[in-house]
């Protein structure tokens, strides 16, 4: 057998020295071993001896001539990282509010969609908007918050089109200028689904005129085929509906409603000149649009608005708690006819604002085909409004209540969901491992961190890069009593009411101007659709 040996040099040795040691090295490997010589009778050459020490040995350390083993050390990339802090990934720079800390690299963790968007290098995203997607209590909703608040000191402002738990009213009262618009509950607040919106700048009158007629059929499809359920509107149907909103529009002066399309559907159903078929296909969207005008929805959708955006505002939330407690039907109609109302007077790419929008139980904008086309054209012209928008879903599996197995709908359904580039990973359950290998394409140590994470921990998806963040790292007391969602089931005492809990916000936040991202100029330039 060969033998091995494991020179350890003085440090003051200088070259000439470390050579002739080395050289003396391999004289001793290359030495015969004979069996009746023993490990302990084996004796280094004097020549190997520097100076004045003994025979073998050396300033610094020993020779040996036993076969070094030393065993490979493994470990994941987040452990390496400590040991070798070249490894760790410099994330994404300082641009954009503190979102937490890269527990990778043990650094602050900025992120903003727009300044990813127009990052130019191999770390820029395709895409504004995001998808967050966790269970139950893994602070989803609390990182939400914190993200959304902490950019409106950078000039962003939040909107929420539809607040189905009341969670978003707390921050929008706590933060100074923040507008809540209240639904249901005796309010007498009314939201039109079918308001042309304020012109969009840079477009022609054929453009803007065929841009708002889209949206309000979109809309109109939308309502009647979700509340049908799987029942698709025929042919005859939709052409009726088509023909009842002209008409509408003709008789209001553009001002249609609700009220002013069930109307003209019931003359067009009662005509007594109108084509058979005309009339049969005007019963179906009448019934469904009953329930807008006499139904349990009557008071809300029906007739002009009496409320409008502030455009000034921080915040701005919606708040349909009162009418979720109606039943899913009504919850879905519900937001369906707030985020129309809302994405109508947003849409504006000349006011050069950027909006964050927020969609909580973001499933129930993907029910029927007609909801999935308007939510797919909503995300695909998000850039070109400067809007982000924020897609909230607590499993995958959530879209499975979309259509049946194997349909175009679900289909289309986990699409969009997958072509969302920015995603924000929290703690998953267990079955949920599978959904995230092949509807989101992670990788399986991804998938499996993902069922281990802590509360407030994600994985951090922008563009080709990922990171590990704890977003709770950062956060004051004031904004984790604020956004705190588990009062149902926590013990502590939140007797804190919002007049308590409202700060100023650049005490909070301070930016410096000079250094603040400036996102007016990406909004000027004209998107790809523009550009064809």
């Amino acid at each position: 057998m060969a033998r091995k040996t494991v020179i350890f040099e003085p440090g003051d040795a200088d070259r000439r020295e470390r050579r002739r040691l080395r050289k003396s090295a391999r004289a001793v490997e290359r030495a015969p071993a004979t069996e009746s010589s023993s490990r302990r009778d084996r004796r280094l050459p004097d020549a190997a001896v520097p100076g004045p020490f003994g025979p073998g040995l050396l300033e610094g350390g020993y020779w040996n001539l036993a076969v070094s083993a030393i065993p490979p050390h493994q470990a994941t990339s987040q452990h390496i990282a400590g040991i070798y802090p070249f490894v760790a990934d410099g994330g994404l720079g300082h641009r954009g509010p503190i979102v937490g800390v890269d527990l990778n690299a043990d650094a602050l963790w900025h992120f903003s969609p727009w300044d990813a968007y127009v990052d130019t290098s191999d770390r820029g995203a395709f895409s504004t908007n995001i998808l967050v997607l966790g269970a139950y209590r893994s602070g989803k909703s609390a990182t939400v918050k914190t993200l959304a608040t902490r950019s409106i000191a950078f000039g962003h402002q939040v909107v929420v089109p539809s607040d189905p738990k009341g969670e978003w009213v707390t921050v929008a009262e706590a933060i100074p200028g923040g507008s809540v618009i209240r639904l249901g509950g005796g309010t007498g607040a009314r939201l039109n689904p079918l308001a042309r919106g304020p012109r969009r700048t840079g477009t022609s009158d054929e453009q803007h005129e065929q841009m708002v007629k889209q949206r309000r059929i979109a809309t109109l499809i939308a309502l009647v085929e979700m509340a049908l359920g799987t029942v698709r509107l025929t042919a005859v149907e939709h052409a009726a509906i088509h023909d009842a909103l002209e008409r509408c529009i003709d008789r209001t002066g553009d001002h249609p409603t609700l009220r002013g399309v069930y109307d003209e559907l019931g003359e067009m159903a009662s005509e007594a000149n109108t084509d058979p078929h005309s009339q049969q296909g005007a019963l179906q969207p009448r019934f469904v649009l009953r329930r807008f005008v006499t139904g349990d929805l009557s008071g809300l959708f029906e007739d002009e608005s009496t409320v409008e955006f502030d455009q000034d505002a921080p915040i701005v939330v919606t708040d349909t708690s009162e009418l979720f407690a109606r039943g899913e039907l009504a919850a879905q109609l519900t937001q369906v006819c707030t985020t129309a109302w809302i994405q109508a007077v947003i849409s504006d790419r000349g006011a050069h604002r950027t909006r964050y929008v927020v969609r909580e139980e973001g499933w129930r904008d993907m029910t029927s085909l007609a909801a999935l086309q308007m939510f797919q054209q909503w995300l695909k012209l998000s850039r070109h409004y400067g809007i982000s928008n924020i897609v909230i879903l607590h499993k995958i599996g959530d879209l499975d209540a979309v259509g049946e197995a194997d349909s175009v709908e679900r289909a289309l359904a986990y699409s969009i969901i997958g072509d969302i580039e920015n995603k924000f990973i929290f703690r998953v359950n267990q079955q949920e491992y599978r959904g995230l290998r092949d509807r989101l394409q992670l990788p399986p140590a991804h998938a499996d961190l993902a069922r281990q994470l802590r509360k407030g921990e994600f994985l951090a998806y922008v563009g080709q890069y990922s990171y590990l963040v704890d977003c709770f790292a950062t956060s004051t007391d004031w904004e984790r009593n604020l956004f705190q969602t588990d009062d149902a089931i926590d013990s502590g005492d939140h007797d804190d009411d919002a007049e308590n809990l409202a700060v100023d916000l650049d005490a909070l936040w301070p930016i410096d101007e000079e250094i603040d991202t400036d996102i007016g100029g990406w909004l000027a330039t004209p998107s790809p659709e523009e550009q064809k």
